[in-house]
């Protein structure tokens, strides 16, 4: 079974999506990788709308590996729709991204990111990752269950989940932590 469950690359460079295939090759990792290379495109796919529809033939990841910066909506923006959605909410995704901004790193864990890894510079760094991702989060990681709700019912990349330019997302300068966190 972990060998079959499918990672789900949104990333928008696609030197990086190549690098990261190559990583998980020299790493004998066996799970199919399908890379998307937009926030909108991320939704369309786990929303099963446009040409994703076909469920059988683009199943539910395993994995989520999110980029941060990419046009138009960010990966942010895609994790806060992740978390919104009732049947998807508990996919495990992580932010692996060029950034090593701690706001971004706060945000991603406010909006509910498993893990935060920035991408390395070299090859074998990379193949190190796709190691360390692969043993964990497919091999050793128990998997909550995740569902997509039947076809019709569920909302695709609207612009209520977009930020305008110049916003921040929601909690991205740590004002917004819970009680519950507070009492750690």
């Amino acid at each position: 079974m972990p060998d079959s469950a499918l990672i789900l690359l949104v990333d928008d460079s696609d030197d990086d999506c190549t690098l990261m295939r190559r990583a998980f090759a020299k790493s004998n990792v066996l799970n199919p990788v399908l890379a998307v290379h937009s926030g909108p495109e991320a939704i369309d796919y786990l929303s099963s709308t446009g040409k994703y529809a076909n469920r059988a033939e683009y199943p539910l990841p395993a994995l989520i590996l999110l980029d941060i910066k990419m046009p138009g909506m960010s990966g942010l923006d895609v994790l806060r729709w992740v978390r919104s959605q009732p049947g998807l909410r508990t996919l495990r995704v992580v932010m692996l991204t060029t950034s090593r901004d701690l706001r971004d790193m706060n945000s991603a864990y406010q909006l509910g990111a498993n893990s935060f890894l920035t991408k390395p510079v070299d090859f074998e760094r990379f193949v190190e990752i796709t190691r360390a991702l692969s043993g964990y989060w497919l091999w050793l990681d128990q998997a909550p269950q995740s569902f997509r709700p039947p076809p019709g019912e569920a909302p695709g990349a609207s612009d209520e989940f977009r930020l305008q330019p110049g916003e921040q997302p929601r909690g991205s300068n740590g004002s917004e932590r819970s009680s519950e966190n507070d009492q750690r």
